[in-house]
């Protein structure tokens, strides 16, 4: 990490724990080792996913402890909610908690998910940050923070928020960034552990995947908010 001021703040928001971790972790890492802060913020701890016999208020502490190892090999810094898993609402307290995190962290950048018909926090997390975004930038809307507007905004490719799902924006990354992200993200029990779906399997191929399709050596990509789809040109 440089010791120069960062470029670039980037928060990124997930219903759970894990979430931003394994769908933009290579770009965050990629970040990291350009000197740019990298914020994670988890709605929920994701801890309804524990492993069959384990306490549950065990290990959402576990899970928060994975967020903040993730954040901590990136340089950066993790936040979670207290909120209990799957019971997210997209509720006024919600939105102004999040722009408070807005506008304490001042990223350039925002990552969250795309819309979901499969996950309910996941679709929740998705309205919260839009309003929350609009909140945020908000100077009327007195808060302890002043307001503050992140300029782009950007939704990560998730398996579970796969419909209506086009690849639009694609970010490459080299293999030094790929090597911290496969480490960082390893940190999460379910990523290496889960028996219902191959996490780590899956997103390592995916970003190959996407990386051969950017004609790169990795990439993720990312919708945009519909009304950012636009290529603007002074002639053809």
């Amino acid at each position: 990490m440089s010791d120069k001021e960062p470029k670039q703040t980037i928060l990124a928001i997930g219903g759970h724990v894990g979430d931003m971790e394994l769908t933009a972790g290579g770009v965050l890492a990629a970040h990291s080792l350009k000197g740019d802060r990298i914020v994670t913020l988890a709605l929920t701890a994701g801890e309804r996913g524990a492993p069959a016999g384990r306490d549950v208020a065990d290990y959402r502490e576990q899970k928060v402890r994975e967020a903040r190892q993730f954040a901590e090999l990136l340089g950066g810094e993790a936040i979670v909610f207290d909120t209990p898993d799957g019971e997210l609402q997209n509720s006024e307290e919600n939105r102004l908690r999040v722009c408070d995190v807005i506008r304490e962290a001042k990223p350039n950048v925002i990552i969250t998910h795309f819309k979901s018909s499969m996950h309910k926090d996941h679709n929740t997390t998705h309205l919260i940050v839009n309003d929350a975004r609009y909140y945020a930038a908000l100077a009327p809307l007195k808060r302890e923070k002043p307001a503050h507007f992140a300029s782009r905004l950007y939704y990560a490719e998730n398996w579970e928020d796969a419909v209506d799902y086009k690849p639009y924006v694609y970010v490459d990354f080299d293999r030094a960034a790929y090597d911290l992200w496969v480490e960082a993200v390893s940190k999460h029990w379910f990523v290496t552990g889960s028996k219902s779906f191959p996490y780590l399997e899956y997103y390592k191929h995916l970003a190959r995947v996407r990386g051969i399709e950017a004609r790169k050596a990795y990439a993720e990509t990312f919708m945009v908010p519909p009304e950012t789809l636009r290529v603007l040109k002074s002639e053809l």
